[in-house]
């Protein structure tokens, strides 16, 4: 069985005070539920910091993003080696990324190869625009997103990556595929394109989230979906109390 995994993406939220005063609140509140993976994606500023607070803790962190480079002269960005020692996971390819700092598919490809090479783990991010959706092309553009970003992936490295579908026009919009419709693309698209890359052992294995205004009213649609193994969470994850209900419905939904 796939372990669930709720990732909390704080986006640009949160000082560095209000970043450690959050995880000291929400530790002991995630602290039951031990069958869910617990990630929390603090701000760069707040990184050492809410590691340090989560030490001993089973919360684990993440970096929102990271550049393929080990050092260099690149102006405002993170070097996989400065992320060792202070997360396991990292969001590559998120579609704000995508759109505001103009990632292409090769940017993302080289990222996940650097974080892989670094002990990082991806959470790729794919999802369609509203435009895209209503033309029909999802399937042809989501698959193509994952081929594009994991050329070069070994299926050995396939086991530290997880996939997050989010359709662009659910992201902090109100709106969300239902979860009927995101387990369709989750288990047809996603997971029919890692059988194509890799074949159906490792495509089952690999751990594929949701995410575009979840929250705890809708969670347990989600988790009950055979397909949908956890959920990248954006302003849900900012509350405690929300963030905690999230990890709990995926418990129970999971049944662990």
């Amino acid at each position: 069985m796939r372990t669930p995994i709720i990732a909390g993406n704080w986006k640009m939220y949160k000082t560095l005070p209000e970043s450690v005063d959050f995880v000291r609140e929400l530790a002991p509140r995630l602290a039951s539920f031990s069958g869910v993976e617990r990630v929390v994606c603090p701000t760069f500023v707040a990184l050492a910091a809410v590691a340090e607070a989560l030490k001993g803790t089973p919360v684990k962190v993440g970096a929102q993003n990271v550049h393929w480079e080990a050092q260099g002269a690149f102006t405002s960005q993170i070097a996989p080696t400065m992320l060792q020692g202070l997360v396991e996971y990292v969001i590559i390819g998120h579609s704000e990324a995508r759109a505001y700092l103009h990632e292409t598919d090769e940017d993302i490809n080289r990222k996940v190869k650097a974080a892989l090479a670094y002990g990082l783990k991806p959470i790729l991010a794919v999802g369609e625009s509203l435009v895209q959706n209503e033309a029909g092309e999802t399937e042809q553009f989501v698959g193509g997103q994952v081929r594009a970003a994991l050329d070069g992936i070994s299926a050995e490295n396939m086991a530290n990556i997880v996939i997050a579908y989010e359709p662009i026009w659910a992201i902090g919009t109100g709106k969300n595929a239902s979860g009927e419709l995101a387990n369709s693309i989750i288990g047809g698209t996603i997971r029919g394109t890692l059988t194509q890359l890799y074949g159906s052992s490792v495509a089952q294995s690999v751990r594929i989230q949701y995410g575009g205004s979840v929250k705890p009213g809708n969670m347990a649609e989600y988790m009950g979906q055979p397909d949908i193994d956890g959920a990248l969470v954006g302003g849900a994850s900012l509350k405690v109390e929300d963030f905690a209900q999230l990890v709990e419905a995926a418990a129970k939904a999971k049944g662990v």
